[in-house]
């Protein structure tokens, strides 16, 4: 199988989702140059409208919904931040939002959600939470996946355009994975306007579902165990594995107390709260010191954590 977007796809996303959400910032960051050894730069996806890069792709979804489709509903299937972006895509078009959200989800998450919309159901695993949805799109709504959709793919490559904008002369970007649809909406954007930039996906231990399926030449079914909840897929998906095969140097997968120690050090250094799934991308950075070249991007793709959270892990690492 082949990538299943092309950089027409982004362009067309671009069109139809433009004045819906922020342009972030890409900065450049003395603090984390010394540190990388290399000039590096930040993409602040974290200061997208819900805390995350989940709305480019979830408007996109939606607004490729028939008319009749959009009054009948929408359900999906969410550890935390797609479940905002889609409450909230679906709040600003009047579409009636159904999330599915695992035991375990963190409580300002699920609050959150509601606060955009949305309908919350809590289910056992996310694993059942993808099969409730299926029973709910046979009733009837629209199932709008969090990963495994072209749609979804373009609309998050949006934020590669920016990267390429604003960073042309970017030779390493770093790129979280959960299911991969971020992976593989930017990785084919830059891939297209900057063919020489190497592209690292990473994961952390215990939410690396695509690590383990290009280990295994196939998808591999997995129980998430990482703090990284937003990374938390049980599998990825014959498309994003592909793109992965085609468009990345390597996945990097780094330990939870080290995507912590990266949250601390970007918070007290650049002064930005990201969450373990953005975070991670400087730890990643930091295992591949000496191999990287002339101006690396870090893309914080989110900063959805509460203090409880912070807390928590501080004890947990500290």
């Amino acid at each position: 199988m082949t990538v299943p977007i092309t950089l027409a796809d982004i362009e067309e996303a671009l069109d139809l989702i433009s004045g819906r959400l922020h342009r972030t910032p890409l900065v450049s960051s003395r603090t984390l140059s010394e540190f990388l050894g290399t000039r590096t730069s930040l993409k602040l996806e974290l200061f997208q409208k819900t805390g995350s890069f989940k709305p480019r792709g979830a408007f996109n979804e939606l607004l490729h919904l028939s008319e009749q489709q959009r009054e009948r509903g929408v359900v999906g299937v969410s550890g935390g931040n797609f479940a905002r972006g889609l409450a909230f895509a679906g709040g600003q078009m009047g579409v009636t939002t159904r999330i599915l959200m695992p035991e375990g989800t963190p409580a300002h998450s699920i609050e959150a959600t509601r606060a955009y919309g949305a309908e919350v159901e809590i289910v056992p695993t996310i694993a059942d939470a993808f099969a409730r949805a299926e029973t709910y799109a046979d009733s009837g709504l629209a199932l709008m996946h969090p990963f495994d959709d072209p749609y979804m793919m373009a609309g998050n490559g949006t934020l590669g355009f920016e990267v390429a904008a604003d960073a042309p002369d970017a030779t390493d970007v770093f790129v979280s994975i959960g299911g991969g649809g971020l992976m593989a909406g930017v990785a084919t954007a830059l891939k297209a306007c900057m063919p020489g930039v190497r592209m690292w996906g990473v994961e952390t231990e215990g939410a690396d579902a695509m690590r383990r399926a290009l280990d295994a030449g196939e998808i591999v079914e997995m129980q998430p165990t990482s703090i990284a909840k937003t990374l938390a897929a049980p599998w990825v998906c014959e498309a994003t594995l592909a793109a992965a095969r085609e468009l990345l140097e390597d996945v990097v997968v780094v330990p939870d107390s080290a995507a912590f120690a990266a949250l601390v050090f970007l918070l007290e250094r650049a002064k930005v709260l990201t969450e373990p799934a953005a975070s991670c991308t400087l730890a990643a950075a930091e295992a591949l010191r000496g191999r990287l070249g002339e101006h690396v991007v870090l893309i914080l793709c989110g900063g959805n954590a509460s203090v409880d959270e912070i807390r928590a892990w501080s004890r947990q690492f500290g």
